[in-house]
């Protein structure tokens, strides 16, 4: 790839101006995320220096060279994984981070009692972005498939875990590896009671044990929880809050090997939304934890969504 200068001071010192750099970046990404670039080194990513202004053969040149050569290679890896996990099409590449998260408010009709003046964490459904990014979680820690491990591996693609611990203790060696790849481990109780109407230091016992665990096993104190069957009151919020708790997500969609369920009457994905399954396997299912991320991913990258990673949003 060529870059182009404003100006010969800039040649002279031999680095393009910042927002050159940072234009170039994003006509590669552009090229890429269109077919323009193809994958095993095809069409190379050109630009051409508007009038008067001069190639340059610079370090910052080369290092963009550099970048779009992984791109298409992280492109044509992912394209390689769908084909070999049997995807209908590759699953689309998230948009970065927001640079400005967006505020997350409980969703109306979720709040209890005091909600907003005891400040408790919000409860959500959906994140608000314009971005069409989907978020997948997963809950409690029953199955441990290893090909779920890999697939994901494979094709890169984010989740958010929520676990209980007494399902997470018999082989803690499966989310230490699930952890190194990236995937943040979040707070799903202890035994995954259902916590609505138990007494708040009988919840609380739950949450907080529970964030005691995951920093002994694993090293973090989320600030992240979801209540076993989506049911909590104003205990469990108050308890949360006071185990460290910053936000409470739901969902809006929930996907399993064989069907999926809505939680919207029209039975539409939204940006922004919230995607649960679980820890499932086929004792549980019609169908492994792979035939369940396949199905999910087939609608999604069908319906021109990506998956998004939960906490680059929060």
């Amino acid at each position: 790839m060529r870059a182009v200068v404003q100006n010969d001071k800039s040649r002279a010192r031999g680095r393009a101006p910042a927002r050159v750099r940072i234009g170039l970046a994003g006509l590669v990404l552009a090229a890429i995320a269109s077919g323009c670039a193809q994958d095993g080194g095809g069409d190379q990513v050109k630009v051409t220096p508007a009038g008067g202004q001069q190639p340059l053969d610079a370090p910052p040149a080369r290092a963009l060279d550099s970048y779009a050569g992984k791109l298409r290679a992280a492109h044509a890896a992912r394209v390689a994984a769908a084909h070999r996990w049997d995807l209908r099409r590759t699953p689309l590449a998230a948009p970065p981070p927001p640079a400005e998260k967006p505020r997350i408010r409980t969703r109306e009709g979720f709040e209890v009692n005091g909600h907003r003046r005891s400040n408790l964490p919000p409860v959500f459904t959906t994140v608000p972005t314009r971005d069409k990014v989907v978020f997948l979680t997963i809950d409690d820690g029953a199955e441990k498939d290893r090909a779920f491990l890999r697939m994901m591996r494979d094709l890169d693609v984010p989740y958010t875990a929520f676990l209980s611990g007494y399902l997470v203790k018999d082989d803690t060696r499966y989310f230490r590896k699930m952890q190194s790849g990236g995937v943040a481990l979040n707070n799903h109780t202890l035994h995954h009671p259902n916590l609505r109407g138990l007494p708040y230091r009988a919840q609380k016992r739950e949450i907080c044990g529970m964030q005691r665990y995951l920093e002994k096993r694993f090293g973090t104190r989320p600030d992240l929880f979801r209540p076993p069957f989506g049911s909590y009151d104003r205990a469990t919020l108050r308890a949360a809050k006071a185990c460290g708790i910053a936000y409470v997500p739901l969902w809006n969609q929930e996907v399993f090997a064989d069907h999926w369920e809505y939680r919207e009457g029209d039975r539409k994905l939204r940006p922004g939304d919230i995607v649960l399954t679980h820890f499932r396997g086929p004792e549980q299912w019609e169908g492994t934890m792979a035939d369940m991320i396949r199905r999910f991913l087939n609608k999604v990258t069908a319906q021109g969504f990506a998956v998004g990673r939960l906490e680059d949003y929060l």
